[in-house]
């Protein structure tokens, strides 16, 4: 299953039923698991540890060093989940010791070609970033999310899970849980519906995050006092509890 003019330096660790195709580049600190197809022309660098059943297309460079000038060479890693897609010149940088020296990507996303993902970022599961999307230095993407095509999210940036950010759009403040997201600078334009259909929310559950929702964006009142009124409504769900810890815990604020 690899071809005999694909590079796997010695101490590379390779699982088995991979395929890996010519020309491809496999760095000696790279660990890859089983089930995963690597095409031809990739490079994959590290430390990077890559779990089951992912694909990577041609073109690809996953796992190198971060385009930060502060770093210098120090050992950072990136840490990929399962089945995962990544298409055509897809890159993957690892950590800085500025953080935690750590790039993660959980389970069952889709980079598509010419994505991008910083140093230091966290991604999700079942996240979708389409054509040339990119996230820079230290921003995490929670599960669900859907990032269009030529959008763009600022560092330190966090985007909440199941919220939506429209092609060419660019990011700048946090962006809570469930929100779609457009514009340069994005600017909110209602809640995720139907995405949140799909994935099985109920129409309760989501009538009351759209009354939160209101809380915060159509009442022209503080974050703080629209935290308080949706606390008022008495609605316990984890749901809700999401789309309220992404706004609480925001260091760069949300946004209006």
């Amino acid at each position: 299953m690899i071809h005999p003019q694909a590079i796997i330096e010695p101490g590379a660790i390779i699982g088995k039923n991979v395929t890996i195709g010519p020309w491809t580049h496999i760095a000696s600190n790279v660990i890859i698991g089983d089930n995963c197809h690597i095409s031809s022309h990739v490079v994959i660098n590290g430390p990077t540890k890559i779990g089951q059943g992912n694909r990577i297309f041609q073109f690809a460079s996953i796992g190198e060093d971060c385009q930060d000038l502060k770093y210098d060479g120090e050992p950072t890693e990136l840490v990929i989940g399962d089945n995962n897609i990544f298409r055509e010149c897809c890159t993957i940088h690892r950590g800085t010791p500025q953080d935690n020296s750590l790039t993660q990507i959980g389970n069952n996303n889709l980079f598509m070609a010419y994505t991008h993902v910083a140093h230091d970022c966290m991604v999700g599961n079942h996240c979708i970033m389409a054509n040339n999307a990119s996230i820079a230095g230290h921003v995490h993407i929670g599960d669900h999310v859907i990032l269009g095509g030529m959008s763009g999210v600022h560092q330190f940036c966090h985007v909440g899970a199941h919220s939506f950010i429209a092609a060419n759009a660019i990011v700048l403040k946090d962006v809570p849980a469930y929100v779609m997201a457009s514009g340069h600078p994005a600017k909110p334009f209602g809640l995720n519906s139907e995405g949140l259909k799909r994935r099985g929310f109920k129409s309760d559950t989501i009538l009351s995050i759209k009354r939160s929702y209101k809380e915060i964006y159509r009442k022209k009142q503080s974050v703080d006092d629209a935290l308080h009124a949706i606390a008022a409504l008495g609605d316990p769900s984890s749901e809700l509890e999401l789309f309220t810890q992404s706004i609480k815990n925001s260091t760069r604020g949300i946004i209006r």
